[in-house]
Order: structure tokens, then C-alpha cells, then sequence
């Protein structure tokens, strides 16, 4: 079968299409043949081996996991004796990153319980898209931030993938939303159903009187202090995604601010659960949340949308397909 394979952590030009034997499912697993693949930050890491303490969990040295990719979409083509939830032809999706990703290639074999059956109503290539991004930011909205209905949300990089999926889910949650991004994202963030949209070359959520329940920063370089003050009183401030610097902040400084007053600030890492899948699978079968996809690329120009992905503009998310 066809697969990207890389044998040293770099720039896109370490990813490479080869042959490589096709996976053969065991007991326990699901073999599927898939459809489409998506980009995530967490494929960024894995290509790059960075921040270099990723390592000591993906190969201190040298990619431990040497086929990337974690979202995919397909069917299955065969299952193991042990499998119960699934039987060949079902269109399937899943979040590879807790099995050891694999999936950019046209054929993976994995748990049963890293897939779920793919909402019906979505392409494969729409399919790939949700896994995880949209469990992401269901973990970090509904667990982490403690999402009830009628509070008031800030989602500061809320047209990538994660905040896309932020908006739509916040809103099926009862939350009222706003949404920061740049001007050219603003009607993407309106058809996605954010009750404000902030242009951030104009306006500053951190200078505004408004105050906000929970506020997701996923994407930005802004200080843990101007989250602060953005903060109702007992308010949880969340770090998804942004800046090597607010990371820190969020980690170190977090859980100080945590402990010396009412405000809650901290930094999230998204685990890959069948249960969250098939709660995404269903808010998208119900029409609450849809997939914004950017751009998708074919599997032999997996460079190429590396490099786009990497510049950090893409509206929604980046596709491959098979």
C-alpha cells in the first residue's frame, strides 16, 4: 500500500510517499481502508519534534511513529475475530493519536474503540475533519471549561479547526458565543452561528468591559493577565492552542492564579475517547455542528499542505484525500 513515511523529524520535505506492506488486522482490531486524513497541530509536532519535551513521548531521537496522521475516515475492510462493534463496508471515522497514528497511508489496522461509525450525513473528506479537532474542543468546553447553559463564551481563534468546532459546540451547549478572529474569517464565524464576531485588528476583547464565563484561547500570544481581566468573577480561562510563551504561562502560572483567587486558568491536552466520537457524531448528525474544511490536498502533495497548514491562516480545517 501506498503511505507517507518519514525517518527524521524536519520540515515537510522529510515526508515521504513509498510502498510499505498493508496492515493486517489482529484480534482485537479493525482493518480499514480510508478515504480522507486531516491535518491537526499534533501533526505538526510529530513532523517537527516540537517542543522537544514531545519527544519523550514520540521518540527523543527519531520519530517513534514513522507513518503520521490521526483523523481519518474510511471503511473497514476486515475485522479481527475479537471485534464486535463494526463489520466490513461500515463507513467508519476516527482519532488514530492514542494508537499510534498511522494514518496517512490508504490501509491502518486499529482498536475497535479508536473508531466510531461515521455520521451519516457528512463525505468522508468532511468525516475526517471532525475527530480531533471536535472532540478537542468538546474536552475542553464541556470538562475542562464546565460549559453551562447561559454563560458567555470568548473563543479567541475561533476560525481554525479547533475553534470552529468551539463555536458550533458551545452554542449546541447553550452558551452565547463570541468569536475572535481576523477580518477575512469574520462571515465564516456568522455562518457558523457566534452571536458577536471580534476583528481583532480592530477591536480588543481585553479592553472591553464585556467579562466572559469561560474563555478558550486557542490560538494567539496574548498573556495569562489579559485573560485574567477578561474574566468574570469565579471565570476559567483554558489554554488549547497559541504561543510556546502563553503555553508556559498557562502551565506554570496557571494553577497559581488557580489557587490565589476565584478564577480558574489552565492549560488542556485533548485524549482521544469513542464515547466523545460518537457524542460529535451525533451533535453533526442533529445539525448542531458541521466541518469547516479550508482546502483539501491529494496524499502525494502531503508537503504541500504541511506548508500551508503550518502558516497558521487556514479557515476551518486541511483535508487529504485518497
Amino acid at each position: 500500500m501506498k503511505a507517507i513515511v518519514y525517518d527524521r523529524y524536519g520540515p515537510p520535505d522529510v515526508l515521504q510517499l513509498k510502498e510499505v506492506e498493508k496492515p493486517d488486522p489482529k484480534e482485537n482490531q479493525v482493518l480499514v481502508k480510508i478515504q480522507a486524513a486531516s491535518l491537526n497541530y499534533g501533526n505538526l509536532v510529530l513532523l517537527k519534534g516540537e517542543p522537544f519535551l514531545a519527544r519523550f513521548a514520540f521518540g527523543l531521537l527519531k520519530p517513534k511513529y514513522t507513518i503520521p496522521g490521526g483523523d481519518i475516515a474510511g471503511r473497514v475492510e476486515a475485522v479481527g475475530k475479537d471485534v464486535n462493534e463494526f463489520q466490513p463496508g461500515d463507513a467508519v471515522f476516527g482519532d488514530l493519536s492514542g494508537c499510534g497514528w498511522s494514518g496517512f497511508a490508504e490501509y491502518v489496522s486499529v482498536p475497535e474503540n479508536a473508531l466510531a461509525l461515521k455520521p451519516a450525513n457528512l463525505s468522508f473528506e468532511e468525516a475526517a475533519a471532525v475527530p480531533m479537532a471536535g472532540v478537542t474542543a468538546l474536552q475542553s468546553l464541556r470538562d475542562k471549561g464546565k460549559l453551562q447553559s447561559g454563560q458567555k463564551v470568548l473563543i479567541n481563534g475561533a476560525s481554525g479547526g479547533v475553534g470552529t468546532f468551539a463555536v458550533q459546540i458551545a452554542k449546541a451547549l447553550g452558551a452565547e458565543v463570541t468569536g475572535v478572529c481576523s477580518p477575512r474569517n469574520l462571515a465564516i464565524l456568522e455562518s457558523i452561528g457566534a452571536d458577536r464576531c471580534l476583528d481583532y485588528t480592530k477591536e480588543s476583547f481585553t479592553e472591553e468591559t464585556e467579562r466572559y464565563d469561560l474563555i478558550l484561547g486557542v490560538n494567539g500570544g496574548l498573556p495569562l493577565s489579559a485573560y485574567k481581566r477578561a474574566l468574570r468573577p469565579n471565570g476559567i480561562f483554558v489554554h488549547v492552542g497559541g504561543s510556546g510563551s502563553q503555553m508556559f504561562q498557562a502551565l506554570a502560572l496557571g494553577p497559581w492564579v488557580s489557587l490565589t483567587g476565584s478564577k480558574k486558568m489552565g492549560s488542556f491536552l485533548q485524549r482521544a475517547k469513542q464515547e466523545d466520537l460518537i457524542y460529535m457524531k451525533e451533535l453533526v448528525e442533529a445539525g448542531k455542528v458541521k466541518p469547516v474544511i479550508d482546502k483539501c490536498f491529494k496524499l502525494s502533495d502531503v508537503r504541500d499542505a504541511f506548508r500551508y497548514f503550518a502558516e497558521g491562516h487556514a479557515q476551518g480545517k486541511v483535508v487529504l484525500t485518497l
